[in-house]
């Protein structure tokens, strides 16, 4: 096989959506529990029609880029090692949701936060995908991009995942 054509994962990205109704000092806590790094609190951009204000504390994320198929393992252990294929996008990414955090292996459970769920988000890349990112014009090659079939074999091997339809 191509060297260039071998699918890495780029980042994994874990969210707890607060609103206004949970303090996002307790979402950034469990985030922090879970991947033992440090978590950023999300602030509200602009007045959004669910009337909150500008800049405040929305939710909570944390993006991890090295070593990160352990933490996918555990996430996906959490899933049953099951996903659907709804949850994969036409650029080869896929994120599902997490009931309860206690679900992931190695957590236990807060009587001070209660039980809250998180997203998690994976994004797929292939050598050469520096290009999409830089400011300047170029393209990526429409060979070269992940197409949805090849996320869902990739996840399926690499990770001893079952695809539900």
């Amino acid at each position: 096989m191509n060297p260039m054509k071998k699918i890495r994962i780029e980042k994994i990205t874990l969210n707890i959506g607060c609103g206004s109704t949970m303090n996002p000092e307790n979402a950034k806590s469990i985030l922090e529990m879970i991947t033992e790094k440090k978590a950023v609190i999300t602030h509200s951009k602009k007045r959004s029609t669910f009337g909150v204000p500008k800049n405040r504390p929305i939710g909570c994320k944390v993006t991890l880029r090295k070593d990160v198929e352990d933490m996918l393992k555990r996430l996906l252990e959490a899933k049953e090692n099951m996903l659907r294929k709804t949850s994969f996008d036409s650029t080869g990414n896929f994120s599902f949701g997490i009931k309860e955090y206690i679900d992931v292996p190695g957590t236990d459970y807060d009587p001070k936060i209660g039980m809250v769920g998180f997203d998690v988000a994976v994004t797929l890349e292939r050598p050469g995908y520096r290009v999409k990112r830089r400011k300047l014009p170029n393209k990526l090659g429409k060979s070269h991009m992940i197409s949805k079939e090849e996320a869902i074999d990739f996840v399926a091997e690499r990770f001893n995942v079952k695809i539900e339809e």
